[in-house]
């Protein structure tokens, strides 16, 4: 028994220095001198805080930040209600052709985006949203939506039935039913789907860099895209960069943190 409990921990310390070390690098690269030549793990000379403010004013963060915020802040509401109560619908109300619908999620899983965003920006062009929040917007909340409805599906799925029979027989109509009695209990699933919601918001790419033609209006990643073609010699201030664009995703997993790993597990359990 000790030997097996000794086995995990070891096995989990290993993990964690697997994904540690790599931002442990970073963060030692972002503390040298600017223009620093850095090979490995080198620990700076002389600690140095002026590559994050370098990165910031060079990078154009301030308006990249605010743009990647702005996106998110509407997709992760927005994706929310709509995969809430499309899974509600399908799995508790039981609309007509629920199980086609379903499998039409599911298969919207398996749905690229690079594969559509050509596609995507063509037809959002036609109706004038693209180089626009709104038509990202959009854009974003569609190809997250799969997800979110199955993910919210499974946790539907294992409510019991009793609980949502007893509310119908108290008179409760079906949105009652889902603000009263289903949401209070679906907290840490639906925090859960938020952050990664927001993860995923954040970390876009090529839908951002494709649609949104102004670099002023580029979101933090697609930024630092660009910033890496023209700084590509200067380590320090490319991990300065890095670490500003990955900063929020970190403080949001850590303010969420209980949430999030209370739904993971929920779900593993459940599944």
């Amino acid at each position: 028994m000790r030997g097996g409990v000794g086995a995990r921990y070891a096995i989990l310390i290993v993990l964690a220095v697997m994904v540690l070390l790599p931002f442990a690098g970073i963060i030692l690269a972002a503390l040298h001198s600017p223009g620093a030549q850095i090979s490995g793990l080198s620990i700076p000379g002389r600690w140095s805080w002026e590559n994050f403010t370098l990165a910031w004013e060079r990078g154009n963060f301030s308006n990249l930040m605010l743009s990647s915020v702005l996106i998110a802040v509407c997709v992760v509401p927005l994706t929310l209600v709509l995969a809430t109560l499309a899974a509600y619908g399908l799995t508790i109300v039981k609309v007509w052709g629920n199980r086609t619908l379903s499998t039409g999620f599911v298969l919207g899983l398996t749905l690229p985006v690079e594969l559509v965003v050509v596609a995507l920006y063509f037809n959002l062009r036609e109706v004038g949203l693209t180089d626009s929040y709104l038509g990202i917007v959009l854009a974003e909340a569609a190809l997250f939506m799969p997800f979110g409805v199955y993910w919210m599906q499974a946790h539907f799925s294992g409510v019991p039935s009793a609980l949502v029979e007893a509310a119908r027989i108290d008179g409760a109509r079906d949105l009652v039913v889902l603000v009263r009695v289903l949401l209070p209990i679906s907290w840490p699933a639906i925090t859960t789907l938020s952050v990664l919601y927001f993860m995923w918001s954040w970390n876009q790419f090529l839908l951002v860099l494709v649609m949104m033609q102004d670099p002023d209006r580029r979101t933090a990643p697609s930024g630092l895209g660009l910033f890496v073609g023209q700084y590509a010699t200067d380590i320090p201030l490319l991990a300065a960069a890095s670490l500003i664009v990955i900063a929020p995703i970190v403080l949001v997993y850590l303010t969420f943190q209980r949430s999030f790993v209370n739904g993971i597990t929920q779900g593993a359990i459940k599944g």
